[in-house]
């Protein structure tokens, strides 16, 4: 089997990488990546040599490197590839509209093009919006409330039509979020992990009740693995591990694994249109038979340790946005 992921240098994609080459010892992987602030190859130096691996520097947008790497007639593709941080999208919109929809389009033209048997779409549980109560199943509107979540939107609504219109087999899966090793350190959980570490404040959003559904990343990988050869083409699925959260607890529980009270909490103006809640209807892949194997704290737990044992790898990255900014 060969699979063309895009994206794979990112956090999701190259735990995925990762899971993939680990299980299926005939399975070949490419991995395209733009290598963005995001992309990082520190993620997959464990792999690099894998003769079953290759990885190629490239934009999705790109439509002559698409088609150059679509000729190596890959079986599948998976679509990690995106611009995907909230805060980012609310100053600059234009990136996410770019690689979130225009790039995701490309990819579709080419996999029709080329006949590939699967295009797969790693999508996320912010399309449908915030709700106040009940979850969110496969069939649910979307509702979009930041340009991230309106990109990421306009993506499956572009797997959709061609599926529609051209019958090109996919399938979406929209994850909740995940947290795990690799994270780049600008979204909450490394973001608190290493500011502990740098003994510097925890910054929460307004009241820190924001609520989400919490997934390890190996439990999203395992899931995304199962889907792809247990789905049903031109499906959709929701993929989530009923961990609901809020911003609060999360922080108060990395507070206390490493003994620390509540005056590192600095509570910071809320950003522009920040969802309340998310939360996935999880029914229709847990009839399937899937479900995730570690619990929350553990899972957690374990994140934590992992940023205190690869402290070089997050202070990188911090360095590099200090000397971005100042």
């Amino acid at each position: 089997m060969n699979l063309l992921i895009t994206g794979g240098a990112g956090f999701i994609g190259s735990n995925f990488i990762r899971h993939i080459l680990n299980k299926y010892p005939d399975y070949k992987i490419i991995n395209l990546d733009k290598l963005t602030y995001a992309g990082n190859l520190d993620n997959l130096r464990d792999i690099e040599k894998n003769p079953r691996y290759g990885f190629v520097q490239g934009d999705i947008c790109d439509r002559v490197l698409v088609e150059r790497l679509m000729r190596r007639r890959p079986d599948i593709i998976v679509n990690f590839a995106a611009e995907t941080h909230v805060d980012r999208s609310i100053l600059d919109s234009q990136p996410f509209v770019k690689t979130d929809i225009l790039g995701t389009s490309i990819l579709l033209e080419a996999a029709l093009k080329f006949k590939v048997g699967l295009f797969l779409q790693a999508s996320t549980d912010e399309v449908y919006g915030s709700i106040s109560y009940g979850s969110s199943a496969e069939e649910s509107s979307l509702r979009p409330n930041n340009p991230y979540s309106a990109s990421k939107a306009g993506a499956d609504m572009m797997v959709r039509a061609f599926q529609r219109t051209y019958g090109l087999p996919v399938i979406i899966t929209r994850s909740s979020n995940n947290f795990g090793p690799f994270q780049y350190p600008e979204k909450l959980i490394p973001l608190f992990i290493s500011n502990i570490l740098e003994d510097k404040k925890l910054p929460v959003y307004g009241d820190g009740q924001q609520t989400r559904d919490w997934i390890f990343v190996l439990d999203n990988c395992s899931a995304i693995d199962f889907i792809m050869h247990q789905g049903r083409i031109n499906e959709i699925y929701n993929i989530g591990a009923a961990n609901e959260r809020t911003n609060l607890e999360i922080t108060k529980f990395i507070l206390g694994f490493f003994g620390k009270d509540e005056s590192y909490i600095e509570y910071v103006k809320d950003r522009p249109g920040h969802d309340r809640r998310y939360s996935l209807d999880l029914t229709k892949l847990r009839k399937m038979g899937w479900r995730p194997r570690y619990r929350f704290e553990r899972a957690l737990s374990e994140t934590i340790q992992w940023y205190i044992f690869n402290k070089q790898w997050w202070k990188k990255i911090k360095s590099a946005q200090a000397k971005k900014f100042f």
